[in-house]
């Protein structure tokens, strides 16, 4: 039992390395810390216990716990991820008997008495509402009434420890381990490991969902600006060809219709540069119908580039805003240059959006990542998502000359 809870401490010190250093839960880096740690843990128990036979068990069975717990508790407590990660511990452990509740009821119940301890059976004044009240492990040698539906006698175990699921500091749940005979001091001090691993992957699974809903926010606040910039423009565009050139503003609504379903439809981190580059050109196309000869646009995309896959919407808003504010702004307009390059050997991605407008001073440039305006939050919002994405492995420039034009260099890393 000592080596076990050696295993045991070991893997939650490894998981939360894991956290600290924000690796995803499950990744092969992440999963590779934890059985070193195991794996050292493992060897530490050894020494100190003396025990040698059933080193090699514990270590699989911890390292096992850690690998499938993981994928169900990231959606969350519910029953069905409950009854899953009971029947692991149950199992994994060879415990007699493991429950599980939120902050109101029980969620799971796996094991021997099942059917004195009932799933949904509400968690009322008891041993496991003070377990969560005072965020303390709790012990009952004898199972209490409210543990057996009212009634304990007949049921085959004698034994609970209750210990509190802690998220963000706070109780929103218990894991109960049962035994047949007393509790041992070996079996509390696992109970208490087990518990704060499952807390901690419920930490973990938090963190993961606020991660994706930041990410969300940021592509939902990116469509909310990009689409009122020029759809008003477009639709007047469509409305004047309707009268003069029925057909081009039926070709129109057609790459209209195009771009918002595109716009609309991304929630996942990626897509392939085909895609975005097709997004490109499609309002580039409605820019040009709208801006006439005075919108020039050149593309100088290798085909390499096209099955890389990207970050979606991050492309078009940088040629909205050489539209936007390099060309709309000169009298006699101007060229817009998409220049995408792909250096398999260093692994990157470069991609060139340059115009020949009116470009800005040093100082504008050295402003547009603050956020501070409608104009330049597009800017801050992608440099914050590939640093979200990619930590210090993307590159987002900015160079521009007053009455030049501007470059926006793009360095995204591949694979």
């Amino acid at each position: 039992m000592k080596l076990a809870l050696w295993v045991t401490g070991s893997a939650l010190a490894a998981m939360g390395l894991v956290a600290f250093t924000a690796l995803t839960p499950g990744s092969p880096v992440a999963l590779l810390i934890v059985i070193a740690a195991v794996n050292l843990g493992a060897l530490m128990g050894r020494r100190l216990t003396g025990k040698r036979p059933a080193f090699a068990t514990n270590q699989r069975k911890m390292i096992s716990l850690v690998e499938q717990t993981g994928p169900h508790l990231r959606m969350g407590l519910n029953p069905d991820t409950a009854t899953r990660t009971a029947r692991l511990l149950h199992d994994v452990m060879r415990l007699d008997a493991v429950g599980i509740t939120d902050t109101e009821r029980v969620l799971a119940f796996v094991g021997d008495g099942s059917d004195h301890h009932l799933v949904g059976a509400s968690v009322d004044e008891g041993l496991t509402k003070r377990a969560m009240g005072t965020g303390e492990l709790r012990v009952s040698s004898g199972i209490p009434a409210e543990e057996c539906n009212g009634n304990a006698r007949g049921c085959p175990l004698n034994a609970v420890i209750v210990a509190p699921l802690v998220c963000g500091e706070q109780a929103v749940g218990a894991l109960k381990v049962y035994h047949r005979e007393q509790a041992t001091a070996g079996l509390i001090e696992l109970t208490r490991g087990l518990a704060g691993m499952v807390s901690l992957q419920l930490e973990l699974a938090t963190a993961h969902r606020e991660a994706e809903l930041a990410k969300a926010v940021k592509l939902d606040a990116l469509r909310a600006q990009m689409n009122p910039h020029f759809l008003f423009n477009t639709l007047n565009t469509i409305s004047m060809k309707a009268r003069t050139d029925p057909e081009e503003a039926r070709r129109l609504l057609v790459k209209l219709s195009d771009f918002l379903r595109y716009a609309m439809k991304h929630t996942s981190n990626t897509t392939l540069f085909s895609e975005e580059y097709f997004f490109v050109r499609t309002y580039l196309f409605l820019e040009q119908a709208r801006f006439g000869e005075r919108l020039k646009v050149r593309y100088d995309v290798d085909p390499q580039c096209l099955s890389v896959r990207v970050p979606p919407l991050v492309i078009q808003p940088l040629v909205e805003n050489a539209v936007k504010h390099g060309i709309a702004d000169k009298t006699e307009g101007g060229a817009v240059q998409l220049k995408a390059r792909l250096e398999p050997i260093g692994g990157i991605l470069r991609i060139k959006v340059s115009d020949n407008g009116v470009g800005m001073a040093t100082e504008e440039v050295d402003g547009l990542f603050s956020g501070g305006s409608e104009e330049v939050s597009a800017l801050a919002n992608i440099d914050e998502r590939l640093s979200r994405m990619y930590g210090g492995g993307a590159s987002l420039d900015v160079s521009s000359v007053p009455g030049r034009g501007t470059e926006v260099s793009l360095s995204l890393p591949i694979g």
